[in-house]
Order: structure tokens, then sequence, then C-alpha cells
């Protein structure tokens, strides 16, 4: 067995951003993610969004890939909410995520700004590099001293 405390915090929007998660979806689709994480051995530390998209604080296990997590987080999703909450519109996430690591110590900070999602948007105090809806590869800059 091995020894890990690996901590992601993972952004990914609706297509287009479009309103697909109200509360009745959010009721569902929430526990869905944390189910289906339990069952890949990962840990959901916290799970909030708005109506256009979510934000999670996971540890995934360094045999996972966080790409593989999250399109099967995505894709599992989609499809459940589909199958099993049928009103229109279509529920679709755009292509893309967002990944950002973080160090034990910012882990409860992390949670704290994930539980309170709705509160940011409402009072523009959301992170805005968190929000970016472009799903292009963008590498962190090299900066030489």
């Amino acid at each position: 067995m091995a020894l890990w405390r690996l901590y992601y915090h993972l952004v990914w929007g609706t297509k287009n951003r479009q309103p697909l998660i109200d509360s009745k979806r959010e009721a569902r689709l929430y526990p869905y993610i944390v189910s289906k994480a339990d069952s890949l051995n990962c840990i959901i530390h916290a799970i909030n969004g708005t109506e256009n998209h979510v934000h999670v604080i996971a540890s995934i296990p360094p045999k996972i890939a966080i790409a593989e997590f999250v399109k099967r987080i995505k894709g599992s999703s989609s499809h459940y909410l589909n199958q099993n909450f049928s009103a229109p519109p279509k529920f679709i996430w755009q292509e893309g995520y967002g990944v950002f690591s973080l160090g034990g110590k910012q882990l409860d900070k992390a949670i704290t700004y994930v539980h309170n999602q709705k509160i940011h948007h409402q009072q523009n105090t959301a992170i805005s590099i968190l929000e970016r809806i472009e799903h292009n590869d963008d590498p962190p800059k090299l900066y030489i001293l």
C-alpha cells in the first residue's frame, strides 16, 4: 500500500456555460459525483458550483490519472442525469477542465471557497483564474530568476 496525500481543485462547466444545473439537478448531481469518486477510491472533500459549472476538491490516488478521473466523472454524471432526470434540455458538459494542485495547508481554505461558491458569484468575489471558460491547454508561465 502506498502513502499519498494529493489534493486537487478541479473545475469544469456545462457546454457553452448553459445554466443546466438547477436545484433539482444539483440535488442529484453532487451525490452522484461523490458516489462515483468513491467507487474509484477517490475522496471528494468538497463539491459545489453554480448553474453553469462545478468545483470539486478531490484526492485522487496516483494510480489514476487526473484526466481519467475527470473523464469518468463527467461522462458518467451526464449519462446519469440524462437517463434519470429527463427534463429538457439535455445535460452536456463542456470539453476540458481546470485543475490546480493544493498543498495540505491550502486544503481547508479551498474547501471553504468551494462551499461558498454561490455567495462568491453573487458578491463578485470569485477567484478569476478558477472561473475561466477557455478549454485550451494553458501551462504555467516560466519565470526565470
